[in-house]
């Protein structure tokens, strides 16, 4: 019974076994996506029990229809933003560190493009309607500029990763957890705009 318990728990034993299941950090990306989605499927919602509640015309007189060239531009940039993350993934996975670096570079940009296009975006809005002129003022604003901050938060994430590379940080093969966390937000930022565009670009025109 000792020889059996020494075995067990040698030094040996103990540096062989691997640990089963996910990392704690993957669990609480997983469980803040789930809080963050909830938040937006709220806001979502809201905007269309006001839409139908309003009447036929939406958005309300004095406010003209969204025009979709900036925002299908704006979805070309920032949805395949998420294949650059996917393939530095697999790179590091491999212990290919120049893929991580090249993959996040690619969705800094494309993230900050995206940023730059919502910004302009804005800039042309606000002389047409704030926030306060009325409930869809409100639920524009907060809708996208709630994903915008995301996108500000995930592009942060990447930014972080990639000095991480860059100065030498602790990747490799066995040790990309910090990689896929992002990963995953980063995808739920991309699934949450599809949402966004169809939710206030796409659906006041059915």
């Amino acid at each position: 019974m000792s020889g059996s318990m020494t075995a067990a728990t040698g030094t040996e034993a103990l540096t062989t076994e691997m640990p089963v299941g996910r990392s704690t950090g993957w669990w609480g990306m997983v469980m803040f996506v789930a809080t963050e989605a909830t938040l937006f499927a709220c806001l979502l919602g809201s905007y269309f029990y006001l839409r139908f509640q309003y009447g036929p015309t939406w958005p309300p007189p004095g406010i003209t229809e969204p025009t979709l060239l900036r925002p299908l531009v704006m979805t070309a940039v920032l949805l395949p933003s998420s294949l650059p993350v996917i393939w530095a993934e697999h790179g590091i996975r491999r212990g290919e560190r120049w893929r991580l670096r090249a993959g996040l570079a690619t969705t800094l940009v494309l993230g900050a493009t995206f940023l730059a296009l919502q910004a302009s975006e804005y800039t042309e809005k606000l002389r047409e309607f704030t926030m306060t002129t009325n409930a869809y003022g409100s639920l524009f604003y907060v809708i996208t500029g709630f994903h915008g901050l995301h996108v500000l938060i995930g592009l942060t994430m990447i930014s972080w990763l990639l000095a991480a590379s860059l100065r030498g940080g602790s990747f490799g093969s066995h040790r990309h957890d910090r990689v896929r966390n992002v990963a995953i937000y980063w995808h739920f930022v991309d699934v949450v705009w599809a949402a966004i565009l169809f939710t206030i670009y796409l659906s006041p025109r059915l």
